[in-house]
């Protein structure tokens, strides 16, 4: 594996100071994290300017539905990073090869679903989501264009999965690049200029994403000719598609049935009228800015696991298993309190109306005062499924949300007042956090891993410390 690790330059996770490792492989994928959230945030920018605060919220209520059918396909990419960084870590050059080969074709399937069940049913996911009359319309064309772009989506992301996998963080930021400036270009062109409202907004991101897309692909054929990567699919490889299907199934079922819950949650949220909608899809803007170090670190830690995983380097996973999530969940703190204290500036950008205003702002505030502790639990979780549990992680994912998150929002928006549904957010994290320490504690695999630790004793090199 020289050729895919030394040659190209990418990042071997296996040897070397961990959090070295981790930051310059989390450091392009949280830069490339900011121009993806600049892009949809250019949606937002440009329909709160333009358009006003019913396709505000029309573009912020049908991003849950959209992420429904898109997710369970992307937890299947996610599986496929952790395969490839494992076969990685083994030197195993042919299996790489098949694996990615199995990816292609299964992106193509993947992709035609779900633009078709999208399209299709988006009505009906609308209606069942008790969207107001006066955003329906809207919201079901922004749906069903951005639903045209799946086949893109799904493609680059499991492209991106690839590339992670084999330690490669970098070619991301590039493809993000790329797609920001498609994007912000045809928003301006078709919204504001146009003047086609959330369609054109719908149909710009779609673009940006087949654009990310046929970049990667050409990217992976020039850096990678060994892999021998298609443009279109070719056969299936049986045990390679049972072991993705094996690995990244059930992070695609927890990732859709957690994204199905947020539905369920933006069912509650709609319930208090488009008003507070608007509040909470502007204040999703600063959120999701300030989760970007989450994603980052996540990527790098699930790589690190896996590489050391597939090389049997277990000595190094147990010294990077608390302070890698640690670390997250600290830089994570840090985002959330300064955006809390420039929030106003930033959501005034996006609206003038108050009423939004003070609905966003309190949104903000919530969740950025404990997105810290989701920081931590998303870390330990990425550990787990790094070394293959993914299970275990889909357990505590869906009990997360079902059992913890949406009862606790029920209950606030039945007895209290549902404008404070949001509080059910850190209430789960924590239970999320807890969950991910008693694996560490109580999970027989992992203390069977430790003590091959243990008895593995100090791998890293004289020299070369955390």
């Amino acid at each position: 594996m020289q050729h895919l690790t030394k040659a190209n330059r990418k990042i071997d996770m296996t040897d070397g100071p961990i959090m070295n490792k981790i930051l310059l492989f989390a450091l392009p994928i949280v830069i490339g994290n900011i121009l993806q959230y600049l892009y949809t945030t250019v949606d937002t920018l440009v329909i709160g300017n333009y358009c006003g605060s019913t396709s505000l919220a029309a573009v912020g209520t049908s991003a849950q539905p959209v992420e429904v059918l898109i997710c369970i396909f992307l937890g299947i990419g996610t599986g496929v990073s952790i395969i490839t960084a494992q076969y990685v870590g083994a030197g195993d050059k042919e299996r790489i090869k098949s694996v990615t080969r199995t990816a292609v074709s299964f992106v193509f399937v993947c992709g035609i679903v779900v633009i078709i069940s999208g399209w299709l049913y988006a009505p009906y996911i609308l209606r069942a989501m008790g969207v107001p009359e006066d955003t329906y319309g809207a919201a079901l064309a922004y749906t069903r264009f951005v639903f045209l772009g799946a086949l893109g989506n799904i493609g680059y992301n499991m492209n991106a999965g690839i590339l992670r996998g084999l330690g490669d963080s970098r070619a991301s930021l590039l493809f993000l690049v790329i797609a920001a400036a498609t994007n912000i270009t045809l928003d301006i062109t078709l919204v504001a200029g146009a003047g086609m409202d959330v369609r054109g907004a719908a149909i710009a991101t779609a673009a940006a994403m087949y654009v990310s897309w046929i970049s990667s692909i050409i990217y992976i054929r020039k850096r990678f000719p060994e892999l021998e990567f298609s443009f279109l699919p070719e056969r299936f490889a049986k045990e390679d598609l049972k072991k993705i299907i094996g690995m990244g199934l059930p992070i695609g079922i927890n990732n859709s049935l957690f994204s199905f819950g947020h539905v369920a949650l933006q069912t509650m949220i709609n319930s208090q009228g488009s008003t507070f909608m608007a509040g909470c899809a502007v204040a999703g803007r600063i959120t999701g800015l300030s989760n970007i170090a989450i994603t980052g670190m996540s990527s790098a830690t699930m790589t690190f696991a896996g590489q050391n995983y597939g090389a049997k380097n277990y000595q190094r996973i147990r010294k990077g298993h608390l302070r890698i999530p640690f670390a997250s969940g600290m830089i994570t703190l840090a985002f959330g309190l300064v955006f809390i204290m420039i929030r106003m500036p930033i959501l005034s950008i996006f609206t003038k109306d108050e009423l939004v205003l003070m609905y966003a702002s309190r949104y903000v505030c919530v969740l950025l005062l404990s997105q810290w502790i989701y920081a931590f639990f998303d870390g330990n979780s990425c550990i787990i499924q790094g070394t293959g549990r993914v299970r275990y992680c889909l357990v505590i994912n869906l009990m997360m949300l079902w059992a913890v998150r949406i009862p606790a929002a029920y209950m606030i928006m039945k007895y209290y007042d549902g404008t404070w549904v949001m509080l059910g957010f850190p209430i789960s994290f924590t239970f999320g956090l807890l969950c991910t320490l008693g694996y560490y504690i109580f999970a027989k695999p992992w203390r069977e891993l430790m003590r091959k630790a243990k008895d593995e004793g100090d791998v890293l090199p004289a020299g070369k410390g955390i």
